[in-house]
């Protein structure tokens, strides 16, 4: 894998920007759901099998991790509190990249070994999280 430091060229995505409104609007959304008092997501997954899914407990790991309860939000789901914080750790670049209008980082070549090992990095670490929501719930 390599990365490199360096500014956009024209027509590049600016995946800052992109993601960053992403977030903004998402955490938007939310709070006009609760706003509005619309009823919580119900998971229809658990209600047709009786079991946890993939991301059973992520809305109130949420809601735990925004108030702080780091480790509530990590006995809910640890994969939802990891990702929570990678999303927290991204948006505080791109506030800092955009505001500073740095170089950005990106990834500048990512070999067929590398990925392979990332999708199986990724499958057993749902996979592990899954097995964590059934055996606590």
């Amino acid at each position: 894998m390599r990365l490199q430091l360096r500014r956009l060229r024209p027509g590049d995505p600016d995946h800052e920007l992109i993601w960053l409104s992403v977030t903004i609007l998402s955490a938007a959304a939310i709070a006009l759901w609760f706003a509005l008092h619309l009823p919580w997501p119900r998971c229809t997954f658990r209600a047709l099998f009786g079991i946890p899914c993939l991301t059973c407990g992520s809305t109130r790991g949420a809601l735990a991790f925004l108030g702080g309860d780091l480790l509530s939000a990590w006995r809910l789901n640890p994969l939802a509190m990891l990702t929570f914080c990678g999303i927290a750790a991204f948006d505080f670049y791109a506030i800092a990249v955009l505001v500073s209008k740095a170089p950005r980082l990106r990834v500048a070549r990512l070999e067929r070994t590398e990925r392979c090992v990332a999708a199986i990095l990724i499958t057993s670490a749902v996979l592990l999280n899954w097995v964590y929501l059934l055996r606590t719930n």
